[in-house]
């Protein structure tokens, strides 16, 4: 078993991650981010699941950043956030810039002060087309940074980057993840839109989950954590 770090936002993919390392028995952290972000909510559903489930949770202020960071729709309100699908390529303008790097830049930080053995983030393969700071090579390098920059050897552990959306929700049915309990429309109005890119791609995973093959799925994270943990 091992002791993370787990970035943290309260939406889909982070939602069954921690469901699925409170089930594998490691020692648990959680920590979420607000810059800024117009769906500021998504920090309340990532606490009440935390708590949930016992794990502690820590919200850190990055909002002196939003100037800097402000060419996104999801930091800028004067920027409308687009409808369609997340693969398209007028979903580019909801990259906050750099954001993963400085979140686990932190959270490394984090995991180093608490003498923990690595940080997790719930990446997925739908991520790739527009967001570079969640491909696999982006993880694998920064996970080779990490254990450079810190006395703890601190790894990056991304146990669902070669898995997709559905294939995460799959999993968190078979676990029993309530996904009633989390937030992913970037709007942040009082309900779900269900038009802007990941909204579209939320229902799209809950639609089409009853057809993965879960135990396949399960062993691609698991091939991945033990890669990672070793």
């Amino acid at each position: 078993m091992a002791r993370i770090v787990q970035t943290f936002s309260g939406g889909m993919d982070s939602a069954t991650l921690l469901r699925y390392l409170s089930r594998g028995g490691h020692e648990l952290r959680t920590i979420g981010f607000d810059y800024g972000q117009r769906h500021k909510k998504e920090l309340q559903f990532a606490s009440k699941m935390a708590a949930d489930l016992g794990v502690p949770y820590t919200i850190v202020s990055l909002d002196s950043l939003t100037c800097l960071l402000s060419e996104s729709a999801l930091t800028n309100a004067d920027v409308a956030v687009p409808d369609g699908h997340y693969a398209e390529e007028s979903m580019k303008i909801t990259v906050v810039p750099n954001r993963n790097m400085i979140m686990l830049a932190v959270a490394i930080g984090y995991a180093e002060n608490l003498h923990y053995d690595a940080v997790a983030i719930a990446n997925h393969t739908g991520d790739h087309t527009i967001y570079p700071d969640c491909r696999p090579a982006f993880v694998e390098a920064l996970d080779v940074a990490a254990r450079l920059a810190t006395y703890g050897g601190i790894r990056v552990l991304s146990p669902f980057k070669h898995i997709s959306k559905t294939e995460i929700v799959a999993i968190g049915n078979a676990i029993g993840v309530d996904y009633r309990d989390t937030w992913s429309c970037y709007k942040g109005g009082d309900e779900h839109c269900g038009t802007c890119g990941t909204c579209v791609e939320r229902q799209e995973a809950l639609d089409e989950a009853g057809g993965v093959a879960v135990p396949a799925a399960l062993d691609q994270v698991s091939a991945a954590m033990n890669e990672a943990l070793t």
